[in-house]
């Protein structure tokens, strides 16, 4: 154990310790997060009533979570912490700022503590705070930035329970995630001496067992505690793991003592989705070994431990499982081609407009959009990615639908297909044309009304999973035209629906 997390734990626990919190609101506090989004339907699973918080609660909607109340909340807004923390036992800490940038620790640092204070303020009996493995000479903003964030957390009056953990196994963990787009894509692979540093990984499933009963042990409150899985392995040794489970031949690895994990942070743009200031700020954190002392709380709460090999079959084996949803939600298997070698995380753009015209007008507008209608905008620049792929041996020009107007799951539109339609809310197309990756296309409208007015916002999103180095490289190719297209469709077709409300009056 490292000095600095014994002083942390010492220092812990002179917090009073909490009473058993076993029966009230649970608060999960970043609940779009990776973490957050997985915790909800286990506490739900396990009978809790639980409070999902988000920046964006409207990023919920398609989780289908019956029975969750949703708020929208943001650390860094402390006028919107009271609403979501009323009535709440136990409040799961599960946020982080590192896609904001350089100036993700300061922060990372001011929300906790205006949670800190609303906590308090609202009666909360403890704070659950997942953190992170610190070794000794930890210096990556990432990690320091995790202690920190704890170390604020736990100024407050309210007692706090810090799970501590390396690399967690499971789909759409950004550690995970960056291993399996090099492991499945790159046959040989240039990297620093950091490839032979070790870790102790956990499944997704064992840490959130422990999230979810370490709030219901008093003992707990005020302490903080190593999660980690059964085994110490090198990353080296992960990656050739993970690619025997999923049934292809280990990478080469070539250490080069001089490439560091700065400077192999700055080509991941064109080897990973993962959003690239979380990708570099992982790797600027691997120079050494983290270890992990999980003894305290494998005896608090006993429970089997998957090894690395167990829980990588399981992360797939949950993807493969996973329903079909209504509408695009990162890594659903279903909008990645139903392939495990697709990114997780996907590339996006987008563009919207407002509409002075109904969600029923819109609805139709969008509703008949392809075959004799075509696109609204840009028709040529259309048909010529339509011709390219028709040269290379895709259905790029198979034009038509089944109905000019209406449309239902499976349909048809040119080469598009339909995957989901939330009447006068969505329509999520898939993206049938030949490409290194699987691509969504989906037309959403929010009412904004004014007074007296009515009037929608209409925007038009492209998502893109990409398929290794090749898949990278479509979307950058693509992105010009991304940038030029989505925005005046979006246009086009707020004023179609203007123009057909004011012929029928």
């Amino acid at each position: 154990m490292a000095a600095a997390d014994r002083q942390d734990k010492e220092g812990s626990e002179s917090q009073p310790a909490g009473a058993a919190t076993g029966s009230g609101r649970r608060l999960v506090f970043g609940a779009t997060g990776y973490i957050g989004s997985h915790l909800v339907p286990q506490l739900l699973a396990a009978g809790q009533r639980v409070r999902a918080a988000a920046r964006n609660p409207q990023l919920l909607e398609g989780r289908g979570w019956e029975g969750v109340e949703v708020v929208a909340a943001d650390a860094l807004r402390p006028e919107t912490l009271a609403p979501a923390l009323a009535d709440v036992s136990v409040a799961y800490y599960l946020v982080h700022s590192m896609a904001a940038g350089s100036s993700f620790g300061e922060l990372d640092r001011v929300a906790a503590q205006n949670f800190a204070q609303a906590a308090a303020a609202a009666g909360v009996e403890r704070i659950v705070y997942l953190g992170g493995l610190v070794p000794d000479s930890a210096s990556s903003a990432h990690i320091v930035s995790r202690r920190e964030t704890g170390e604020v957390l736990r100024q407050g009056s309210v007692p706090v329970t810090e799970l501590r953990a390396g690399i967690i196994v499971g789909p759409g963990s950004a550690a995970f995630e960056v291993m399996r787009d090099l492991v499945l894509h790159l046959p040989i692979m240039t990297t620093p001496r950091w490839v032979f540093a070790q870790s102790p990984p956990i499944a997704l499933d064992d840490l959130l067992a422990y999230l979810r009963k370490v709030a219901e042990i008093p003992q707990a409150a005020g302490k903080t505690f190593d999660v980690a899985g059964p085994e110490h392995l090198t990353y080296a040794e992960m990656m050739r793991q993970l690619a025997e489970v999923a049934g292809r031949r280990p990478p080469r690895i070539i250490a080069v003592p001089l490439l560091t994990p700065r400077l192999s942070s700055y080509w991941l743009k064109l080897v990973t989705a993962v959003p690239t200031p979380i990708a570099r700020a992982l790797i600027e954190g691997l120079r050494e070994d983290y270890t992990a002392d999980d003894q305290p709380l494998r005896e608090l709460i006993p429970q089997p431990l998957m090894d690395f090999r167990s829980a990588v079959r399981q992360a797939f084996a949950a993807e493969r499982d996973h329903a079909v949803a209504a509408r695009w939600t990162e890594g659903a298997l279903v909008f990645r081609g139903d392939r495990l070698d697709y990114s997780y995380y996907a590339k996006r753009a987008s563009g919207s407009a407002i509409a002075h015209a109904s969600p029923a007008t819109l609805w139709a507008v969008i509703t008949a959009i392809g075959g004799e209608q075509r696109y609204y905008y840009a028709n040529t620049l259309w048909r010529l990615r339509e011709l390219a792929d028709r040269l290379i041996g895709g259905p790029g020009m198979n034009y038509g639908r089944r109905h000019p107007t209406a449309l239902r799951p499976g349909d048809a539109i040119d080469s598009w297909r339909v995957l989901a339609l939330e009447p006068e809310q969505r329509l999520t197309l898939w993206f049938g044309m030949r490409a290194p990756g699987a691509g969504v296309l989906e037309f959403a409208i929010e009412p904004e009304p004014e007074a007296g007015v009515e009037r929608c916002r209409v925007t038009v999103t492209a998502y893109w999973h990409p398929a290794g180095v090749w898949g990278l490289l479509y979307w950058y190719a693509m992105a010009p035209g991304h940038l030029f297209i989505f925005p005046r469709l979006a246009r086009a077709i707020a004023r179609r629906a203007e123009c057909r409300e004011e012929r029928e009056g």
